[in-house]
């Protein structure tokens, strides 16, 4: 998933301020928070990409030429994508 820095820092900025604001957690150092915060919506951003280019090289790598967007591509798209998911794990 493609996320400009911007919209990073404005969802952890969101994010943050809601916890602090709900009582949910203490921010003590709010640009520390906000840093750590955009570096981790990062690593999954990054993770998503490269989940997405592993099932889309699966499925042109196919014999019978998948059409991108057919319902048949969506169908393995999303089956491929929960199998690499479980293979990465948790993070």
């Amino acid at each position: 998933m493609k996320l400009s820095e911007a919209r990073m820092l404005f969802l952890v900025r969101e994010a943050l301020t809601r916890l602090r604001d709900e009582g949910l957690a203490e921010i003590p150092n709010f640009s520390l928070a906000l840093r750590r915060g955009r570096e981790m919506v990062a690593q999954w951003a990054e993770r998503g990409d490269q989940i997405d280019a592993a099932v889309r090289r699966k499925i042109a790598s196919l014999r019978r030429g998948v059409v991108e967007g057919s319902s048949e591509w969506q169908i393995l798209y999303r089956r491929y994508r929960e199998e690499e998911q479980r293979k990465k794990g948790p993070r």
